[in-house]
C-alpha cells in the first residue's frame, strides 16, 4: 500500500514490482499480438505501418472489421511515455472489431526524444489521420500513459481539428495518469523531463474538457493506490463540467491485466468503451 502523504514516489508509481510474474506479461502480449495481427493480415483486414507523420515512430496499424465499419476505435498504449510500441497490443482490438468498429493503434515518439506535450500532438495527428480513413463516430481509449493521452485529446488547448473532435463519441481512460505533477518527483523524470509548466498545461485534471463527450474513468481495483487515486481524480474534477462521467474500479484487476477486457466483445470494459452497456 502507498502511505499518504507519499514519501517514496518511485514506489508509488512502480507497477511491476507489485505484480506477480510481471516480467512474463510483455512477451505474452507480444506473442498474442503477433498471432492476431498475422491472422488479420492473411484475411486482408490489416493495414500495417501507415504513416501519420514525419517521425520514424509516427506509424499506426489499422484493423478492419468484416464488412463496412460502423465507426473508428483508437487504442493508445502506455509505458510511461518512454516504452513500448503498437506491436504488443494488436490482440486487444478483437472486441471492437467484433462489434463492427475499425481500430487504429498508433506508435509514437518516446521520451526523452520528445516531451509529453509533443507526444500528445503526435497522437492528435494519428487520430486525425485515422479519422480520414474511417467514417463514423470515433471512440478513444488508452492505458496508463495512453489514458492520459486520450483524455488530453478532449481537454485544454485544442489538439484535434474541430471536425474530428465533433466526431468523438466517447473516451475511456484505463488506469490513466491524469495529473503529471507527482511524476516530477520520480527518478523516471530524468527521462520524461516534466517541469511545472508542462504539468500544468498537459494534466487533464487541471484542464477543462472541451466538449460534453461521455468519459469513463476505469481502473483495476487491485492497482497501486496512486492509480486508483488518479482515476478518481479525473472523475471528481471533470464531473463538475459538461461531460457525462462514469467511474469504474474493476474488481481483482491490476495494472497489467485490467486491459484484457478490450479483447472480449462481451466484457464490461469493451462494452463500456463502445457505449453498448447503456
Amino acid at each position: 500500500m502507498t502511505d499518504y502523504p507519499i514519501t517514496d514516489y518511485d514506489d508509488a508509481y512502480a507497477n511491476g514490482a507489485h505484480i506477480a510474474g510481471a516480467a512474463d506479461y510483455p512477451p505474452r502480449w507480444a506473442g498474442l499480438a503477433s498471432a492476431f495481427r498475422d491472422g488479420l493480415s492473411k484475411a486482408g483486414r490489416a493495414r500495417l505501418d501507415l504513416g501519420y507523420g514525419p517521425g520514424p515512430r509516427n506509424r499506426l496499424d489499422l484493423f478492419l472489421p468484416e464488412g463496412a465499419a460502423s465507426g473508428l476505435a483508437v487504442f493508445v498504449h502506455g509505458g510511461y511515455w518512454k516504452a513500448f510500441d503498437k506491436s504488443l497490443w494488436s490482440h486487444l482490438v478483437a472486441g471492437p472489431l467484433a462489434h463492427g468498429f475499425a481500430v487504429a493503434m498508433p506508435s509514437y515518439t518516446l521520451c526523452p526524444d520528445i516531451r509529453i506535450a509533443g507526444i500528445a500532438r503526435e497522437i492528435a495527428d494519428a487520430v486525425s489521420f485515422a479519422a480520414g480513413e474511417i467514417a463514423g463516430p470515433i471512440r478513444l481509449t488508452g492505458h496508463s500513459a495512453g489514458g492520459h493521452l486520450v483524455t488530453r485529446m478532449i481537454s485544454g488547448a485544442p489538439l484535434l481539428p474541430d471536425a474530428v473532435l465533433r466526431r468523438v463519441a466517447g473516451v475511456t481512460s484505463i488506469s490513466g495518469v491524469h495529473d503529471l505533477r507527482p511524476l516530477i518527483r520520480t527518478e523516471m523524470n530524468d527521462t520524461l523531463n516534466i517541469d511545472a509548466a508542462e504539468a500544468q498545461a498537459e494534466s487533464p485534471v487541471l484542464l477543462a474538457p472541451l466538449e460534453a463527450i461521455p468519459v469513463t474513468a476505469w481502473v483495476g481495483a487491485s492497482e497501486r493506490p496512486e492509480f486508483v487515486r488518479q482515476n478518481r481524480a479525473l472523475y471528481e474534477m471533470w464531473r463538475g463540467f459538461a461531460p457525462p462521467m462514469r467511474l469504474h474500479e474493476d474488481p481483482g484487476k491490476h495494472h497489467f491485466n485490467v486491459i484484457d477486457g478490450l479483447a472480449d466483445p462481451d466484457a464490461p470494459l469493451c462494452r463500456a468503451f463502445l457505449g453498448l452497456d447503456g
